[in-house]
């Protein structure tokens, strides 16, 4: 079992930025197979398997903006971010990937995607691993 965490800063208050290296460098090398969870340890940010590719990640921001309004929320009366907790309640604030050959087992185009809500800001993301070395 291998616990490691690491700083993710963000420049907007909504964007995505790809982790999955950070993710993958927690793994420890005597892990050979097992299961990585990566947690934000944060209401406002979260994670998400998905392609690493420029205008989806765009497409991302902009379904979640749409999805939920800026304004108009109850939450908003006591710090004015009701829109980055909702945003951050849907995309979920942690993934599971498998651990295969000591590696993340993503697919060919999975990345793993910190997902911003209420920056910028500097976020701190946990990762966990278990399971059975060499």
């Amino acid at each position: 079992m291998g616990h490691a965490t690491f700083s993710v800063e963000t420049d907007a208050r909504l964007t995505t930025v790809d982790v999955t290296d950070r993710i993958a460098a927690a793994v420890p090398d005597d892990l050979e197979t097992g299961t990585c969870t990566a947690f934000v340890q944060h209401t406002t940010a979260g994670l998400v398997v998905q392609e690493d590719e420029p205008r989806l990640r765009g497409d991302i921001e902009s379904f979640l903006r749409d999805l939920v309004p800026d304004e108009g929320h109850a939450h908003d009366e006591l710090d004015d971010n009701a829109d980055s907790h909702l945003r951050a309640a849907v995309v979920g604030p942690d993934v599971t990937i498998p651990v295969e050959n000591g590696r993340l087992a993503l697919g060919t185009w999975q990345s793993v995607l910190f997902v911003e809500c209420d920056g910028p800001r500097t976020r701190t993301v946990s990762v966990t691993t278990i399971g059975d070395g060499s």
